[in-house]
């Protein structure tokens, strides 16, 4: 019998939606960002480099049916069987006309095997009307919207020039759970200027949240973006965790986490033509067996130390 594992796994959330493995497809749609193109801010968010997690099937120069073909030949090898979410992954992917998007979606959802849509955003680029389609369309198939949190601590988002508050990421997701949406938060542990206690007083900020996953992975420095020359300039302004402390620190947030929420993964790998630091030498499954481990030896499980919220 597997042993099971000392917190809730994404894998166990899809058991739930499909009785077949699905695999993300990553799809990078040609969308810009409100925080590259001017209407909010210039350059990006410091840390971002978007090649940093774009796979090599995933081009623009390729159309949305392209992307898919390439990213199922690219998985179907192993399981044949297998069916596919289409992942718009890169930059902001409900920052056009709600017209253009719809059709974006539309298309990967017609392409055969796909089973759901996965859709990657900022909270603050999500409009009442799409929010009016994606809960319609989750009615009739799987739908997971992705938020961007980074952070619960709004000098921190101000730092890295994200160009949204916090409180923009709290009205988002409640609002999107309040149409019957599954919503996932995204978080870096490490941003320049957090403590443990900020990483720690993250989880217990996002378990108020009526969020269905959290992905979470380790703040990398990457070529190209302003963060890489702020380090630089100014390492001293900046803790890159060793890969054992990281993994203590995943326990420590997931101790305090809400045990009803989904974690979809603790590690990001960066290619390393682009990674600066930290330079673990690990890939994202040895990094989790590490993390799982840990909480083992430490007795410990998701949510064990969870305080709950009561309004």
């Amino acid at each position: 019998m597997k042993e099971q594992k000392p917190y809730r796994d994404f894998s166990e959330f899809l058991s739930l939606h499909f009785p077949f493995k699905v695999q993300k497809i990553s799809i990078n749609a040609g969308f810009t960002c409100p925080n590259r193109d001017g209407s909010k801010g210039r350059g990006g968010c410091t840390y971002c480099n978007n090649q940093s997690f774009s796979p090599g099937y995933g081009k623009p120069v390729k159309t949305i049916s392209e992307q898919l073909a390439d990213g199922i030949v690219f998985f179907s090898h192993k399981y044949p069987e297998m069916k596919y979410l289409a992942y718009f992954q890169s930059y902001t992917n409900t920052y056009d006309s709600v017209e253009k998007l719809i059709a974006m979606y539309e298309e990967a959802l017609a392409y055969p095997g796909v089973a759901g849509l996965v859709v990657s955003t900022r909270p603050d680029c999500m409009s009442d009307e799409l929010l009016d389609y994606f809960e319609k369309l989750n009615r009739k198939t799987f739908v997971l919207i992705e938020y961007g949190v980074e952070s619960t601590l709004n000098k921190t988002l101000e730092r890295v020039n994200r160009q949204h508050t916090w409180e923009e990421s709290k009205e988002a997701i409640i609002k999107t759970t309040e149409r019957g949406i599954p919503v996932g938060a995204h978080l870096i542990l490490g941003l320049p200027g957090e403590t443990h206690d900020d990483i720690i007083g993250h989880a217990q900020k996002l378990s108020e949240l009526p969020l269905t996953t959290v992905k979470i992975h380790q703040l990398q420095i990457i070529k190209g973006t302003a963060m890489a020359k702020e380090y630089r300039l100014l390492p001293e302004s900046f803790h890159i965790f060793e890969l054992e402390e990281y993994v203590d620190l995943c326990v420590d947030f997931s101790e305090r986490l809400n045990p009803g929420f989904y974690i979809e993964r603790f590690a990001s790998q960066s290619p390393s033509s682009l990674l600066i630091a930290p330079d673990w030498g690990v890939k994202n499954y040895e990094l989790t067996e590490k993390v799982i481990k840990r909480f083992r030896e430490r007795e410990s499980r998701q949510g064990r130390l969870f305080i709950p919220f009561y309004a």
